[in-house]
């Protein structure tokens, strides 16, 4: 390693001592239940391609459209000259699938929450936000300037009290719907009903809900049958059950021509290709046309749950595509996944700072492009890696 940065490197050592250290994998295939890495095919378990929408056909061919017809790039922002008809004709649709009157298109969702925080929040307000977080969240509330306040995870008498402790002119309470890292949801009635009380505007990021959970792919808030009323602000990524790339904000009139005219991170960035908008449209008729994808998802979660039980591996309360075993050390989860590896199975080691000290895990996610024999193969290496 190089010696310009002797600092640097000597943090990196201790990184790597305390099995902390990061690597990327070179993927020589596209995003399906199997990949080609490292001159190896290996079923994957950690894509968060849920509906196996991004290799579908359909996307492909109309990804293909967008590129002949607008080429590959924006070449700007939204506000110059970026903002293409099927950036706008997305939008629409997007905001009419969330059941909403807006919508608004960011580059990534890391973008979009940032955006939105630090353009509805600052001095004399007050974010409260899940301990467990996604980070593009908590940077948004530290970024705010506001008064930043975090509650115990998915603990509404926590929240309540912090809440009745503010004073704040203005009050957002925000949480992830689907926690990536554990794949439990949000007690979002209760947090609906506190926001309520206590006149705090909620937002909700649905990445991982979006499109796999409620009977039409709505997310969280149809699967708890709530509104743009009690969801005045909501998050969704296209990166995933879309099987595209990018993110957008759904809410109200006011909301969006705000953010266009306050969110840094919407103002002052390239639009993402036409062609990707173009993509996600013909993903989108599939999400909500084609339902057996979230029923066949289901179906394996549960397959697997129960065969996870009956091994004794111990799993989290999560009834989400996300299965997460917590292994605890860092340097087991790791060597947890290279003897994974060994059996043909890509499932990565998820450490701190991605999770708090101590609960290291293997992170399982599954998509409807798996079948039960791969669900049996999973279940078989586990039981020769862990128990």
């Amino acid at each position: 390693m190089s010696k310009d940065f002797p600092v640097l490197a000597g943090r990196l050592q201790t990184i790597a001592e305390k099995g902390l250290y990061r690597v990327r994998r070179i993927v020589e295939s596209s995003q399906g239940v199997e990949l080609q890495m490292d001159g190896r095919k290996l079923l994957n378990f950690c894509s968060n391609n849920y509906l196996g929408l991004a290799n579908h056909p359909a996307v492909v061919k109309a990804f293909k459209k967008g590129a002949e017809e607008f080429g590959v790039g924006s070449g700007s922002a939204h506000l110059i000259s970026g903002h293409a008809r099927v950036h706008h004709e997305l939008e629409e649709e997007l905001a009419a699938f969330t059941g909403r009157e807006r919508a608004l298109l960011f580059s990534t969702g890391y973008m979009a929450n940032l955006g939105v925080i630090s353009a509805l929040s600052g001095r004399g307000d007050a974010v409260f936000e899940d301990r467990l977080n996604h980070a593009s969240l908590l940077d948004g509330g530290l970024m705010s300037g506001a008064r930043f306040k975090r509650y115990q995870h998915g603990d509404a008498n926590s929240l309540e009290s912090s809440l009745e402790n503010s004073a704040a002119q203005q009050k957002y309470i925000v949480t992830d719907g689907v926690f990536s890292m554990d794949g439990d949801l949000a007690p979002l009635p209760e947090i609906a009903r506190l926001a309520n009380i206590y006149d705090a505007r909620l937002m909700v990021d649905d990445a991982h809900g979006l499109t796999v959970l409620g009977e039409k792919g709505g997310g969280i808030v149809e699967y708890f049958n709530l509104t743009q009323k009690e969801v005045p602000i909501l998050m969704g990524t296209l990166g995933k059950g879309f099987g595209t790339f990018g993110a957008f904000i759904a809410g109200s009139e006011v909301l969006i021509e705000t953010l266009i005219q306050k969110a840094r991170t919407y103002v002052y960035t390239t639009a993402i290709p036409p062609a990707v908008a173009e993509a996600t449209r013909a993903s989108l008729k599939l999400v909500i046309n084609e339902s057996w994808r979230r029923e066949k998802l289901q179906a394996l979660v549960a397959y697997f749950y129960q065969g996870a039980s009956q091994l004794g591996l111990q799993l989290m309360n999560s009834p989400t595509a996300i299965q997460p075993i917590v292994i605890g050390d860092s340097l087991r989860a790791l060597d947890a996944s290279k003897a994974l590896l060994a059996e043909g199975i890509y499932i990565s080691a998820i450490r701190p700072p991605t999770v708090p000290e101590g609960s290291a895990r293997l992170r399982i996610t599954f998509s409807a492009l798996h079948e039960q024999q791969h669900v049996d193969r999973l279940l078989t290496a586990l039981e020769k890696t862990l128990l």
